[in-house]
């Protein structure tokens, strides 16, 4: 296994070459693993909220990892920028083990809320470290390939994570859905261990990357110091948590939701590359078209298996399986773009892909509003998963294309605040416009109007990732 980046003679070895073995296999299965406990918990929470009387906190037990989720990202960013990505991938996993084992023995459903915090924590540092680890070990010819195999690790969740969890919720206890995990992510790390030697200390200090005429992507990072970047993020996590929050207040609702955006707008601007919220060409664009693309699709895809139950009486089964569908084409579509590499360029891949993601949503919306047949919005939403899997890893592969040693950290978390941060105000977003329509046609229509007009922002977006 290689201390560092392999020589050049293995760059058009495969990642599953022996020199890469190890290392894809435990990076892969840590992605995996964090994906299926995501996905199990979403099916088997209704039965711990009725076992533990916790309906009052049946939303935090989601959006609370996912904010605590963007203040992990931020640590492991500012940590493996200054020494490396071995430090902060041992603390994401130790934090994600024991928040695993938190909820896994909680008797109450605060105890298991809290361990769910510690998950998140974890589980966004962990990502970003990771990244870093990519892009130290892996030489860039490979990063579409392993980053087609993590959308794979994603995806692979979604067809057997809610069958499992239920069947072990069912035979066993849903105690052992968490706890279950925490014997699979050791040895998953230790795959991981022998190519992290070498990766110890301070990246290297040399010249930056020369930027391409007109590309400001790999600028240095702002200058806020680590500190300021985790007060920014505990700040952005609080008001993610505002405003799936402020649904619940009768009066002040609007207003609440429109200052937690705000706010939240306000404090992920040092998180993220200059120009990211006004989408400068080049990486400021990567980062922004990620967010809106998760917006748009994640946004979306909640209320989808809503539609087919309420609107087309779908039972809950069948309705899941149009998830599925776009699962398995998000899987195939990542695959494609591994297989074309560098015949098919970032920017079009991109670009294609997020039109596809515009043109499923709009087929779902004109699908609730014409009340056209259940089987279109179904085949739309296998067209939304193609185009996420073909631009979500270049997505990820730009953002390290355009990195240099010195910001590898903070690009890195600042591509997974952008994808945490738009899918959380997208569903918090959508959650109130659903409930704002006296009928659930419009509240629906309501719903994948708002993520076609973010389909259309990430369309826009898409075509600034590349300099002129």
């Amino acid at each position: 296994m290689p201390r560092t980046a392999p020589a050049p003679s293995l760059d058009s070895a495969g990642i599953f070459h022996r020199d890469y073995l190890l290392v894809t296999l435990g990076a892969c299965a840590l992605v995996f693993l964090v994906a299926f406990e995501s996905l199990a918990v979403t099916t088997i929470m209704p039965l711990v909220s009725r076992e533990l009387d916790g309906a009052a906190l049946y939303a935090l037990a989601f959006a609370g990892p996912l904010a605590t989720g963007v203040i992990g990202m931020v640590a492991a960013g500012n940590w493996s920028d200054r020494r490396g990505p071995v430090g902060p991938l041992y603390a994401s996993v130790a934090l994600f083990v024991l928040g695993l084992l938190i909820a896994g023995t909680a008797a109450t459903m605060p105890a298991l809320v809290a361990g769910r915090l510690v998950q998140g924590l974890g589980g966004g540092a962990m990502t970003v470290a990771l990244y870093v680890v990519i892009a130290r070990v892996y030489p860039p010819v490979l990063h579409p390939k392993i980053f087609a195999a993590f959308s794979a690790a994603w995806v692979i969740p979604s067809l057997v994570g809610p069958f499992a969890a239920g069947l072990v919720a069912q035979l066993v206890s849903w105690h052992w859905v968490f706890l279950g995990v925490v014997g699979l992510v050791v040895p998953a790390l230790l795959m991981v261990v022998p190519a992290l030697r070498g990766l110890h200390g301070t990246p290297d200090t040399g010249t930056p990357k020369p930027a391409a005429p007109g590309d400001m992507s790999t600028e240095a990072p702002r200058k806020s110091s680590g500190s300021g970047r985790l007060a920014w993020a505990a700040l952005a996590a609080l008001a993610v948590l505002g405003l799936n929050l402020s649904v619940r207040l009768p009066v002040a609702g609007g207003i609440a939701a429109v200052a937690a955006v705000a706010v939240a707008l306000i404090a992920v601007r040092p998180l993220v590359p200059r120009g990211t919220l006004t989408a400068r060409r080049g990486l400021p664009s990567v980062i922004l078209t990620r967010g809106l693309a998760s917006a748009a699709f994640f946004g979306a895809e909640v209320y989808l298996p809503y539609l087919l139950v309420e609107r087309y009486d779908f039972s809950p089964t069948f309705a899941g399986l149009a998830l599925t569908g776009g699962a398995v084409s998000w899987a195939a579509g990542s695959a494609v773009q591994g297989r074309l590499g560098s015949r098919l360029d970032h920017r079009r891949a991109v670009r294609i892909g997020a039109a596809l993601v515009l043109g499923a949503v709009v087929l779902v919306l004109v699908t609730t509003v014409l009340n056209w047949p259940a089987a279109v919005a179904i085949a739309a939403w296998v067209f939304a998963g193609a185009g996420m899997g073909l631009m979500y890893a270049r997505l990820s592969v730009m953002t390290l294309a355009l990195s240099s040693k010195q910001n590898e950290g903070f690009n890195s978390s600042a591509m997974s605040i952008s994808d945490s941060l738009g899918g959380a105000l997208s569903l918090a977003t959508t959650g109130i416009i659903f409930a704002a329509f006296p009928t659930a046609a419009a509240s629906f229509g309501g719903v994948f109007a708002l993520t076609a007009v973010i389909g259309v922002a990430a369309v826009v977006v898409a075509a600034r990732v590349a300099g002129r």
